[in-house]
């Protein structure tokens, strides 16, 4: 790139604009101002027709602002660039843009449209360039621009412009964090992104916009997992820290029981590899299994803990320090004690590096040395301070040697300490006697040794030795005082010779505490700071005023008068504490008539024992911040810092993480058929392919550990969630028809998961028609939880060919019909055709008599109603309704029941009809029904399935499959069909009614319709809109129904009060909030038409 200087340089002038320059001829000896010629000649060349002056005109100017120039005036004639076809013009004057559009807003709004049409350029570096500049003009008018272009982006094809998306997420939710909600969706979007080139951009926009919402990272755990080894550096940082925290919240702390975990290693569990070349089998493995089980139950880890040790351990060896240094702390937060010396080796080989990374490195190993001291025991010569070291990082690593030193190391690390006191780096020498005094105290063994040579540096020429010197020895005298007398009547004569305030506050504060060993001196040095009293410190006069006190209180007769002559001189000195402590400390100590109560007590007051300081690390309470972050550097909390938090007492439900396996993978017969399938297709996969094999290539190594570690069930490895993308992938590969292109599918689909068509097309291409089967939008969201299919009865599979009243109506429709189609969502549920009677027996294991049979099953609501699940154009002839029955789901209570009644209307047979890959949110789980093996031309069929809802209407969505063919399909529930009646007395209803007020208690006033006031009609009217069972009730115009929701089991309690006059009142009460509000809505809906 080229970097001429501009013209203003040329003349040599000073920098900024307005501001006045020297001439460099001599002979004008002038000051002008040379704002009019400033960049005169880049504005000439960007003015111009030509791209080839428009490029170097740009170039030189993005070189001026490299230099840290200021290029701001040219602010409008690069703007007007912004619209030009040469693609490498473009690019730098967005790079221009994007430095400068948040100083010059208003120039910048008057080019939003250019950014806008910026946004579906071809290129792609120009699609990401126009999303950051307007994400850089803070605005907020644009917010509405800006987040739209933040939703497109994150859907964009290239996977750079959603990197892009992603960083332009924090810059609009610290313009506007009302867009919370939004934005976190469109992060959701982005989590589930298999690209490493987003991983690290999406979790950074996660932690500054939601990092509270830990729910979102469930179902892409194990992804982030395994995409980490190949995310870029300043990603790597980010997911790992974010992940540091995820752990701790879901797994149990892995030295919960320590001992436990040295008598049962962890190797022992996860297999090591002389148990697996001893086998099964081997009599020395069956005993120590043997051996195991009596004893109590060792700590087990979760598969999905290990599975994060595992995969950034090899990240230890990275040339980035800042990742070395987020794993460390990863380790150092979460791993088992017996695994954290793994790095101790890698924070040893940073200590190489610039000054900047030791200091931090440093500052972490310092208060890791603490917890972890034999980690770093090894590595022990590798802390020595060399001569170069500036002095912040001999502090710290004189830190780390205190905190490792003990009684098998302590004579080398005393030995260098000696040398160090030597150095002509005063503060490192004083840190050092310090750090002598420190090992004194941790190792008694060698206190008297230390004690001994401090005293020895007393004699030290230079004064700021001795001085520190004698403050470490009077906090090492305080621990046995009476063994040495001759140290303390040696310390009393440097007081002539020392003159630092300190050192000398240090001596007083000794003598006058331990006076009784030194009766004789003691006096004489009070005299001789008396003589020099009103030249001392503040700090040596206050611990002359102690000596004073004290001696006066053990040796009057000698000190009597000195220490009145002190106390006078200190009445009237200019420091009001001072002065305040003489009149204080005469009150206490000099009797006189009206001596307070405390006077009594003085003795007691000045010569009470003190226990000895307890010299301790400043590291040692840092441990509570995170390593590695600033706060930790700091030592206190900085802006924006996410605490750590504690480990969970017990471990939450780790199934959220599991991702489910589609089930024609575990058919043999369709493995083979997929097989067949997927040469003829392969090229139909598009780009996903190499980014799929890509990230399921380090996930297969984990995924036959895990398999291998984990015995309880608690999830399936990570891999198997990247081969369930790539097969699904695959699936909708081989679904899509060639007519169109993969970029148009996709663009369709976008617009077809958020508004359900209405006109259902011509059906030609069978994308089009699988997407526009979704009965209602649902959350692009896979699910994570993976629910065991039960075998049902074979009875289910498909009903018997109708009788002669219903195969001509089959007949009738013909394919080639594509208009108006009669809807079968509004035809009642009819009684003959809800089930067979095998199926009724299944269920409810009733008597096969025509009598009984369908009464039992049908609702008691007459009002249900069957739903289009798949019209039959978009099905290829196979048309699918749904209905929700109201009965329990016989396997599992917690699931809605739904009918599903398949119909075929074409020519030839369909075959193999179930349930494929489900694409739910967290929590939603899916209890398919029987494959349907064949059903043939004007058959019909019906089948039953579960859905869990989890007490939200969120839609589930799945693959409708059959032999050759998927629709995708969606079934959102009516918030009436998410619980059962409850019967219930009017006592136990207002009893439970009185627990369920406040927050829980939603009210909303209607007016009733002349159609609703009779009984019939509105118990009808509410119980057609909700599942409710009716709670008889005393009062008249009142209305009482009781349920619960089917997977919490919380009560949904609703009251309706219809007033002859005025408007009725509805009233729902019930500890799920959000149902309790829909439900109030649905209802009064219901009620008003």
């Amino acid at each position: 790139m080229s970097a001429a200087p501009a013209y203003s340089e040329d003349k040599g002038g000073s920098a900024g604009p307005g501001e006045p320059e020297y001439g460099h001829d001599p002979a004008s000896g002038g000051i002008f101002s040379s704002d009019y010629k400033r960049h005169d000649d880049l504005k000439e060349m960007l003015d111009t027709n030509k791209d080839s002056l428009k490029l170097e005109a740009m170039k030189r100017i993005v070189a001026m602002i490299a230099r840290g120039k200021n290029a701001s005036d040219l602010f409008p004639a690069v703007v007007k660039n912004v619209a030009c076809k040469n693609i490498e013009v473009k690019k730098l004057v967005y790079v221009y843009l994007v430095r400068y559009a948040e100083e010059q807003q208003d120039l910048a709004l008057l080019s939003i449209s250019t950014f806008q049409r910026g946004l579906k350029d071809p290129n792609q570096l120009i699609r990401a360039s126009a999303l950051r500049v307007l994400s850089s003009i803070r605005v907020p008018i644009i917010v509405p621009i800006m987040m739209l272009a933040i939703k497109e982006a994150a859907s964009d094809m290239s996977p750079y412009v959603r990197k892009t998306a992603a960083h332009a997420i924090p810059k609009l939710y610290s313009l506007d964090s009302d867009q919370k909600d939004q934005l976190i969706e469109v992060i959701e979007k982005l989590l589930a992104d298999k690209t490493t080139l987003v991983a690290g951009s999406v979790v950074m926009a996660f932690e500054e916009v939601c990092p509270e919402r830990i729910d979102l990272i469930h179902k892409n755990y194990r992804k982030l997992c395994n995409l980490l080894i190949d995310v870029e550096e300043w990603g790597q940082v980010v997911i790992i820290s974010m992940l540091t925290r995820y752990a701790r919240t879901q797994f149990l702390s892995p030295t919960q029981n320590e001992s436990l975990l040295e008598e049962n290693p962890e190797k022992a569990f996860y297999g090591s590899e002389e148990d697996e070349a001893k086998g099964p089998g081997s009599e020395e493995a069956t005993t120590t299994a043997a051996a195991a089980l009596p004893t109590r139950k060792p700590y087990v880890m979760d598969p999905d803990h290990r599975l994060l040790l595992r995969n950034t351990k090899p990240l230890l060896q990275s040339r980035s320090a800042a990742v070395v240094m987020a794993v460390a702390q990863l380790y150092f937060h979460l791993a088992p004690k017996a695994e954290v010396g793994v790095i101790a080796k890698a924070l040893v080989r940073l200590l190489r590096s610039h000054s900047e990374v030791q200091y931090v490195v440093l500052q972490n190993v310092a208060t890791m040395s603490i917890k972890r001291r034999g980690m770093f025991e090894p590595y022990l010569k590798s802390f020595y301070i060399r001569s170069t070291d500036p002095t912040q990082i001999k502090i710290l690593k004189l830190e780390v040697l205190t905190n490792l030193a003990n009684e098998t190391n302590i004579p080398t690390v005393l030995r260098e300490f000696q040398t160090y006191i030597r150095s002509m780096d005063k503060d490192f020498v004083a840190a050092t006697i310090q750090a002598i005094g420190r090992c004194a105290t941790n190792i008694g063994r060698v206190r008297d040794t230390c004690l001994n040579g401090l005293v020895q540096l007393l004699s030290n020429r230079d004064e700021l030795v001795v001085a520190e010197s004698v403050v470490v020895i009077k906090k090492l005298l305080q621990m046995q005082p009476a063994q040495h007398g001759e140290i303390i009547k040696h310390l009393a004569k440097l007081t002539d010779n020392i003159q630092v305030p300190m050192a000398r506050a240090s001596i007083l504060w000794l003598i006058g505490e331990y006076c009784e060993h030194v009766p004789k001196i003691a006096p004489d040095v009070l005299r001789k700071m008396a003589k020099s009293f009103t030249a001392e410190e503040d700090i040596v006069k206050l611990q002359v005023i102690n000596l004073a006190a004290k001696l006066y209180l053990t040796n009057s007769k000698q000190t009597k008068l000195l220490t009145q002559y002190v106390l006078s001189l200190a009445k009237y000195d200019q420091n009001y504490d001072i002065r305040d402590r003489a009149r204080f400390t005469r009150q206490l100590i000099v009797p006189s008539e009206q001596g307070g109560v405390l006077s009594r007590h003085a003795k007691k007051l000045f010569l009470a024992p003190k226990p000895a300081p307890v010299l301790e690390s400043s590291f040692k309470d840092r441990d509570h911040f995170q390593l590695g972050s600033l706060s930790h550097l700091l030592n206190a909390k900085a802006t924006g810092y996410q605490e750590l938090p504690d480990w969970p007492q017990e471990a939450p439900d780790p199934s959220v993480r599991n991702v489910e396996v589609p089930e024609w993978t575990k058919c043999s017969n369709r493995d083979k058929r997929k097989e067949k399938e997927k040469p003829f297709y392969s090229d139909s996969e598009g780009e996903s392919g190499p980014t799929e094999s890509a990230d399921s290539e380090p996930a297969s190594e984990s995924e036959s550990d895990s398999k291998s570690s984990s015995e309880s069930g608690s999830g399936e490895s990570s891999s198997e969630s990247d081969n369930e993308d790539q097969e699904e992938e695959e699936e909708k590969g081989r679904g899509s028809e060639s007519e169109q292109s993969e970029e148009e599918g996709e663009k369709r689909k976008m617009k077809k998961k958020q508004k359900a068509p209405e006109d259902q097309g011509d059906g030609s291409s069978s994308d089009e028609g699988s997407e526009s089967s979704s009965s209602s939008s649902g959350s692009e969201e896979t699910s994570e939880s993976e629910e065991e299919q039960p075998v049902e009865p074979a009875s289910w599979k498909r009903k018997p060919p109708p009788t002669s009243k219903s195969t001509p109506a089959a007949k009738e429709i013909s394919l080639l019909d594509l208009e108006d189609f009669p809807s079968p969502s509004i035809q009642p549920v009819s009684p003959p055709t809800v089930l067979s009677r095998s199926l009724a027996a299944d269920l409810e294991g009733l008597t096969l008599t025509d009598t009984s049979l369908v009464p039992s099953l049908l609702s008691p609501v007459s009002g249900v109603r069957r739903q289009e699940l798949l019209h039959r154009v978009a099905g290829e002839g196979l048309a699918v309704d749904y209905a929700f029955s109201r009965q329990p789901f016989p396997s599992d209570p917690h699931m809605v029941s739904i009918h599903i009644y398949f119909s075929n209307s074409s020519d030839t047979p369909i075959k193999g009809l179930h349930i494929g890959t489900p694409k739910l949110p967290a929590g939603l789980s899916i209890q398919e029904f029987p494959e349907i093996e064949s059903l043939a031309p004007g058959e019909t069929a019906t089948a039953v399935m579960g859905i869990n809802f989890c007490d939200s209407t969120q839609a589930a969505n799945f693959q409708l499959c059959t032999h050759t063919r998927q629709f995708y399909v969606s079934i959102q529930p009516p918030v009436g069909e998410l619980m059962a009646p409850v019967f219930m007395s009017e006592n136990e209803f207002k009893k439970e009614q009185g627990k369920l007020t406040g927050m829980n208690e939603i009210s909303e006033k209607l007016t009733l319709p002349e159609a609703c006031r009779s009984d019939h009609v509105v118990v009808q009217k509410v119980t057609a809109t909700a599942n409710l069972g009716r709670v008889p009730c005393g009062a008249a115009e009142e209305y009482r129904f009781a349920g619960k929701t089917l997977t919490s089991g919380s009560l949904v309690l609703l009251t309706l009060d219809a007033r002859p006059a005025g408007a009725a009142q509805l009233t729902v009460h019930s500890e799920k909030m959000v149902i309790g509000t829909m439900l109030v809505k649905d209802v009064v809906q219901a009620l008003s038409r």
